[in-house]
């Protein structure tokens, strides 16, 4: 499900410095990179808009400074008018000679002062280097950037991104698209960063793909993809029967959409296991499931007997029978995807989980399992994700922009699929019952929540093309199926 090709592979900071250093030491100048990420960034703005023929580029001291003036010079030596603003008086290093270049163009960089007109504007200021809160000048020109409403195109990171968490520091630069150079870097796809950053694109600057090999990246992004086709002499039994065990009273939509979400993606068989009140209900709306009314712990043991995989937490409460349920289904040591309130029950009750475990908390249940706050969470989310998966022994699915998922060896996956329109009550548990209904039919823990992840991601993509607010978790099961069985490209 994932590629070994740099454009699926995401880095920290220091691991694109350590790239950095790598190309150098193997005979290309830092100078020669310098041009080469304003080449690309000058091609990426003519594509992007087409129609500009004037751009105004903020340059800060460092070296994303340098690929602004450079690309400043680019730009008026193909007939562009072309206006630097800088932070600073001077440069050094390879950004001192880019500078250099840049008023031999005929281009003397200003500072202070609106920002001028232009068809298009580059934010040259920071990049991936810093790890603060911009001050001075810089946060002046971004919050006069953030105020053009104009196109923006970010050099590598925008100015006021964290490269590696995603969280934007006030101010941030908002681009329509970001150019990244050398090796992607893992905070643009979540969090706040792919509100920041927009559009984007990699341009790895032609180093030799064996300097990626030997640079092995922090995380990888995912993309969905089809199950191979069934044979013909298929049968309900070979792809799994999944007992979803939730919906207490008041909440049995939520272990329906559970179900049905199983059913979608091609579990053979689903059961439920819920309060007697929604049994009618549930069969009436889809009688393809096979609900049973439970009342106490030991009426699950039947069930347990025939199921392959569990889904268990959606609508469950805390109460008395919510706990009865979850330790009896814990304790069969099954398969299971833990979501909701068996996310709660767990970090109220601590204990060994099933060996082919997957949590899918989001950064709330996520906080409560870390016994932290939300705002820690988000902080640095690859390290929240990883310290469930280990603290766990799970594979965990850390819910949001950019949902990541962890294995317990501190593998991280990131998919960059989804919609704000996924923001309503019952999307978490159709993903809970998508991920166990790809578990059923055979797929590794963590290739289950892959893949299911990435479906779903899609699917609230494509649920929500009639607009983001209103999309229901009901409007995903349609594309469910499709993308299951590849009747959708991605």
């Amino acid at each position: 499900m994932e590629s070994s090709d740099p454009q699926a592979a995401l880095y920290t900071a220091a691991q694109v410095r350590a790239l950095d250093r790598a190309a150098m030491e193997s005979g290309i100048a830092g100078f020669e990179l310098m041009q080469r990420a304003a080449a690309a960034a000058f091609a990426c703005l003519r594509r992007r808009w087409p129609q500009a023929r004037s751009v105004c580029v903020l340059c800060g001291p460092g070296n994303n400074g340098g690929d602004g003036f450079l690309l400043a010079a680019i730009a008026r030596e193909a007939g562009w008018r072309a206006e630097v603003i800088a932070t600073s008086e001077a440069s050094s290093g390879d950004a001192a000679l880019a500078r250099a270049r840049c008023i031999q163009a005929g281009i003397h960089p200003a500072s202070g002062g609106p920002l001028p007109q232009a068809d298009a504007y580059v934010d040259a200021l920071f990049g991936s280097g810093l790890n603060r809160a911009p001050d001075g000048e810089g946060a002046r020109l971004i919050d006069a950037l953030n105020a053009k409403r104009a196109a923006v195109l970010a050099l590598d990171v925008p100015s006021g991104l964290s490269s590696d968490s995603g969280v934007a520091y006030e101010p941030c630069v908002r681009a329509e698209a970001t150019i990244c150079f050398v090796a992607w870097k893992r905070g643009l796809f979540t969090a706040q960063g792919p509100d920041h950053a927009g559009v984007c694109e990699l341009s790895t600057l032609d180093l030799p793909g064996s300097l990626h090999a030997a640079h092995p990246a922090d995380a990888r992004l995912i993309e969905p993809r089809p199950l191979p086709a069934r044979p013909r002499d298929s049968h309900k039994g070979r792809f799994g029967h999944v007992l979803a065990i939730g919906g207490d009273h008041g909440a049995g939509g939520s272990i329906r959409l559970t179900a049905e979400s199983a059913l979608r993606v091609g579990a053979g068989l689903v059961s439920v296991a819920t309060r007697e009140a929604h049994v009618a209900a549930l069969l009436a709306a889809r009688p393809e499931l096979m609900p049973h009314g439970v009342h106490v712990p030991r009426n699950l043991g039947g069930l347990l007997e025939r199921a392959t995989v569990i889904a268990l937490g959606p609508g469950l409460g805390r109460g008395e029978w919510g706990r009865g349920l979850w330790q009896a289904a814990l304790d069969a040591n099954l398969p299971t995807v833990l979501d909701a309130d068996g996310l709660n029950l767990l970090a109220e009750h601590p204990r060994a989980l099933p060996t082919h475990t997957i949590l899918t908390p989001h950064p709330g249940e996520a906080a409560r399992l870390l016994q932290c706050d939300i705002a820690q969470v988000q902080w640095d989310r690859f390290a929240a994700v990883r310290a469930i998966a280990r603290r766990c022994g799970a594979v965990v699915v850390l819910k949001g922009a950019g949902s990541l998922i962890a294995t317990p060896e501190g593998e991280v996956s990131l998919c960059p699929r989804g919609s704000p329109g996924l923001a309503s009550g019952g999307t978490g548990d159709a993903l809970t019952g998508v991920i166990a209904g790809l578990l059923a039919q055979g797929l590794s823990a963590r290739d289950a929540a892959c893949l299911g992840v990435g479906i779903h991601g899609r699917a609230g993509e494509l649920a929500a093309r009639a607009g983001e607010r209103g999309t229901l978790a009901s409007d995903l099961f349609p594309y469910l199926r499709a993308l299951v069985n590849g009747r959708i490209d991605g």
